[in-house]
């Protein structure tokens, strides 16, 4: 599985538990730097934060890719949207949380959320 991480680096022990939540062993971690300009369009800065992507359309479809986002929420809206362009369907992604009463603060994975099958069983539950 490849870790595409747009978000703070990640852990050995992250990724141990990435692994064991998932059942799958991770082979790569793409660490995509984010950092766009609050006064520039997001949606062409996304362009160009895409074309960094060492994952050509064919892998992002065939490769098991795992995504954690950025915490800013609108760049996390637009990646999701860029993902579910290319591949047609929503990705998997990976929740970190903070361990309480840890410090400095630490934080840990907290589960895998199953983008595509949320959207699946919202639609078979609102139909």
């Amino acid at each position: 599985m490849i870790v595409l991480n747009f978000s703070h680096p990640l852990t050995e022990s992250h990724l141990q538990t990435i692994s064991q939540l998932t059942a799958q062993e991770v082979a790569q971690v793409i660490d995509v730097p984010v950092k766009f300009d609050a006064s520039q369009p997001f949606t062409s800065q996304l362009d160009a934060l895409a074309q960094t992507l060492p994952l050509t359309p064919t892998q992002m479809q065939t490769l098991p890719i795992l995504i954690n986002l950025p915490s800013l929420n609108h760049i996390a809206a637009l990646i999701i949207a860029h993902f579910h362009g290319v591949t047609g369907h929503f990705p998997s992604i990976v929740r970190l949380s903070p361990v309480p009463e840890s410090t400095p603060t630490v934080f840990e994975v907290a589960e895998i959320i199953n983008l595509q099958a949320l959207r699946d069983n919202t639609r078979s539950t609102y139909r």
